[in-house]
């Protein structure tokens, strides 16, 4: 064989073994990662700082949220604590008010039993400063006006200081209260009896001002207790402006334990005193005594609408009773 033919096969034999030993095939160059996955790992640390974030979020909400709920509760004790103390407070004055109304009954029993021992012979309407009716089922101590408008008046009403509270029941208010040289209420069944006879009223009225008005109607009578002491009225006339009376013509007198009104409310309740209220008022002269004329709750004051309107309580007030052939 020749030379070159065997030198070829060698280093063929050369090439195999080293082939084998030693395989290398063809490869593909290494695929290169795109721009949006060489930032994968970025966006997974900005999740991981945005959970974070939410999560301290809404450990700080849940903070917030128990400490409103904390204040929350505070706010609806001390509201109650209020409301407690308020309470207690209107208990301590209704029984305040209650033991000046009862010394006040206390000193008007004094005072008609020292007027049991006057002699009184005179039944009509002679009236001197202080006069006994001799008719009434015991004696009765009241007082006149031998002054305004010739005199021969005979007071029925009188509201001056606010030492009396007029927000009485049915039996006080048909008894009367108070005392004559103060503010008081003669009793409906004694005005029923004073008023049978044809009557007059007049209606004197002060502002904290110091202004005066007055109002008069022709003719004046009370019902018996079976007519729940209606009201009746005649013609009006006076200094007052508008009428504010006669819309309580031909009603019923209402207390707050006894609702005669014309009005689904209440109105003896609402407005704090006994009264003829139709639905309700447009006068309101047994209400709440208000210093200053302050008044806004309920329009409970001494109210005459026709002059400073529902929202003004007067200052001073007086009705008074005389026969209508009364002559000076």
């Amino acid at each position: 064989m020749p030379k070159k033919t065997l030198s070829a096969m060698a280093w063929l034999c050369i090439f195999i073994v080293a082939f084998v030993g030693h395989p290398v095939w063809p490869q593909k160059p290494p695929k290169r990662k795109t721009p949006a996955e060489l930032t994968v790992p970025a966006c997974c640390e900005e999740a991981k700082e945005l959970k974070a974030q939410i999560a301290n979020l809404s450990s700080l909400l849940s903070e917030l949220s128990q400490k409103q709920e904390r204040d929350w509760v505070s706010v609806v004790m001390q509201v109650m604590e209020l409301e407690s103390s308020s309470k207690r407070m209107e208990s301590r004055l209704t029984a305040a008010e209650s033991k000046f109304s009862e010394m006040n009954n206390q000193i008007d029993i004094m005072q008609l039993q020292a007027a049991q021992t006057v002699t009184q012979t005179s039944a009509g309407w002679c009236c001197l400063s202080w006069r006994v009716l001799s008719r009434a089922p015991s004696l009765l101590q009241v007082f006149c006006d031998m002054e305004t408008s010739g005199g021969g008046w005979t007071i029925i009403q009188r509201r001056k200081s606010g030492l009396v509270s007029f927000y009485r029941d049915w039996k006080q208010y048909k008894q009367g209260f108070g005392s004559i040289r103060g503010d008081f209420w003669l009793g409906n069944e004694h005005i029923h009896r004073l008023s049978r006879r044809p009557t007059r009223l007049r209606v004197e009225m002060e502002d904290w001002e110091g202004t005066k008005r007055h109002a008069e109607y022709s003719r004046f009578a009370l019902g018996n207790e079976l007519n729940s002491y209606r009201l009746f009225l005649g013609n009006y006339s006076g200094s007052v402006g508008n009428d504010a009376l006669s819309y309580h013509n031909n009603t019923a007198f209402s207390t707050k334990d006894k609702d005669n009104d014309n009005c689904l409310d209440k109105c003896a309740q609402l407005r704090k005193g006994g009264y003829w209220y139709n639905c309700c008022t447009d006068s309101n002269l047994n209400g709440v005594y208000y210093l200053l004329g302050e008044h806004n709750k309920h329009l409970d004051g001494i109210t005459w609408y026709g002059w400073h309107g529902s929202s003004y309580s007067l200052k001073r007030v007086e009705m008074k009773i005389r026969p209508e052939d009364f002559r000076p």
